[in-house]
């Protein structure tokens, strides 16, 4: 992986110095808040509800076992001793007080880290594929541009000030695991006559309005990227609407303009800066590239692990469902389900920081991800070592056998932190994870994604959940509403509404009937959710939620 360069260790030092200096001058009364404000939003510091937040930025998922075990240390010194990894693959502290963010940025310095351009009008963490580098299914490992783009584009001096935030998400494989399609700036990493480039896929996003991204182009070579991008860019810049903040973003600019106009602006704008690009950006890039090279793989022997698969019920249910494929043989992927049932989605104590970060040390090559669905990945793991990993990791109440299943649900903090937020997301949560595991339905429901999030800026990423849930005040009362059918990946899709929300009190039940509605018209158990709602629709789940016969016979099982 990247390590710092003295140039980033002294720019990173530099703007830590700068924020400590206007904290002080914030606590001496010398700016107000509001004043404060947008200079503390360029270091990642939000005001929540309750306190202030500090967003840390983990780029690209990536980060060694040393940095995962300051992360720990940062929770327990300044915070409750705890944090909570988000859809966009960075920590989120939510109890700091201001006094102390100058010392915790510090600290993140230490080990490479740090929270720039985690908020404001700015292009924010580039986020990619969380198998990047291990996928047996990748072309080629995605970080390396990520963090070419992440240079590039961090303080770039064009883009301080944007018409509002800017999302980039990178994959390397057809399976789309980062979500591009959703994001201001997708990038798909593909292979045309031989060479290696990518597919640029534009204003994606959910919030108020969201939008599946479209094809801006088909192939933009590795030489081209770069200048493509400050294209783009450049463009929605200048076109941008800068009147509404609900308009904004680059999915209504491309939607106000259409596509054809976006793509012709930006190829005019790409053949007057192009010359501009002498090649720095390119030698540059095979710089990163050489410190992704993948680790020495061993050849050892999987007999523990089969032995262990056939005789250990428990170990093999886990294995099933938190295990995916590797590139190379005699390996796995090895996802750690932050979603106990009734737990926080997402949160991981200080504790259980460092034992991720210790099985990262010993069996996982240094390295760890993090996944915008709010888990935690060990990239590379011989499976002769999983028995003795998932072990540790039940030991630490972090071996729940559900990824993909329907309690690994995406929550965002709701109205329990955000001041935002219109409704709470993680009761909710909580309640269906535990009622599936209640029933112990969860195996046989299968793959079910659930998403909720507490308000319309969609965090929780509703829109493209199987099942969506949105939190929304009406009349001063917390109302649920439903979307089915939503999806994320390469064939991305927004879910579709049911209808009228229900209540705080009803939503458990509802989301009960959906299910029980889909098991009773899947066509075979390996038929998953959303096979089943893209084959019959919605309306048998419409009269298992809204008519009373059909809510009473559900009510009566």
């Amino acid at each position: 992986m990247y390590d710092y360069t003295e140039f980033d260790a002294a720019f990173v030092a530099e703007r830590n110095r700068q924020f400590r200096q206007q904290v002080e001058r914030r606590l001496s009364g010398a700016l107000t808040e509001d004043e404060f404000k947008p200079l503390r939003l360029m270091n990642g510091l939000y005001l929540q509800l309750h306190a202030y937040m500090l967003r840390v930025a983990i780029p690209y998922g990536t980060l060694n076992s040393r940095q995962m075990r300051q992360l720990a240390y940062i929770a327990e010194r300044w915070d409750k001793g705890y944090g909570h990894f988000t859809t966009r693959q960075n920590i989120q502290y939510n109890w700091p007080k201001l006094r102390d963010v100058p010392d915790m940025l510090d600290a993140l310095a230490e080990v490479g880290m740090h929270a720039i351009q985690t908020s404001g009008n700015t292009i924010r963490n580039v986020t990619a594929d969380h198998f990047a580098g291990a996928a047996a299914d990748e072309i080629t490992d995605p970080r390396p541009v990520a963090e070419l783009i992440r240079q590039w584009s961090t303080d770039h001096p064009e883009f301080q000030f944007l018409p509002r935030k800017f999302k980039i998400a990178v994959t390397g494989a057809a399976a789309d695991r980062a979500v591009t399609r959703a994001h201001d700036i997708g990038l798909q990493i593909v292979r045309r006559d031989g060479q290696t480039g990518y597919r640029v896929i534009v204003g994606g996003g959910l919030g108020r309005t969201p939008m599946i991204g479209k094809v801006l182009n088909e192939f933009v070579s590795q030489d081209d990227l770069l200048p493509y991008l400050e294209a783009v860019v450049s463009v929605w810049n200048l076109l941008g609407r800068r009147d509404n903040k609900y308009k904004s973003r680059i999915k209504i600019t491309v939607h106000e303009h259409g596509i054809d106009d976006i793509r012709a602006r930006v190829e005019d704008r790409f053949h007057l800066i192009r010359p501009t690009f002498t090649g720095v950006d390119l030698a540059l890039f095979a710089q990163i590239k050489s410190a992704f090279t993948p680790p020495a793989f061993r050849t050892d022997s999987t007999a523990v692990f089969d032995t262990s698969y056939r005789t250990d019920p428990i170990f093999r249910s886990w294995a099933d469902t938190n295990l995916a494929a590797h590139r190379a043989p005699g390996y796995a992927i090895v996802q750690i389900s932050l979603k106990a049932h009734g737990a926080t989605p997402g949160d991981a104590t200080a504790e259980q920081m460092r034992v991720m970060a210790d099985l990262a040390e010993r069996y996982g090559h240094d390295e760890l991800r993090i996944s915008h669905e709010q888990n935690v990945i060990l990239p590379h793991v011989h499976k002769s070592d999983l028995p003795t990993v998932h072990a540790a990791l039940k030991k630490h109440g972090l071996a729940t056998a559900n990824i993909g299943l329907i309690s690994d649900i995406i929550a965002c903090p709701g109205m329990d932190y955000c001041a935002l937020a219109t409704a709470r997301s993680i009761p909710i949560a909580q309640d269906i994870a535990r009622r599936f595991d209640d029933l112990n339905l969860e195996h046989e429901i299968g793959e079910l994604k659930i998403k909720i999030s507490g308000c319309i800026n969609a965090c929780g990423h509703h829109h493209v959940g199987h099942i969506g849930i949105l939190g929304l005040d009406r009349a001063g009362v917390e109302s649920y509403q439903i979307t089915l059918g939503g999806d994320h990946t390469e064939t991305a899709s927004l879910g579709d509404r049911t209808g009228p929300g229900f209540s705080a009190d009803e939503i458990l039940s509802a989301i009960e009937r959906i299910v029980r509605t889909y098991l009773d018209y899947r066509d075979s158990h390996d038929e998953t959710f959303l096979q089943t709602y893209r084959r019959i629709g919605m309306e048998p789940f419409k009269t298992a939620l809204y008519d009373n016969a059909g809510a009473d016979a559900y009510a009566a099982q």
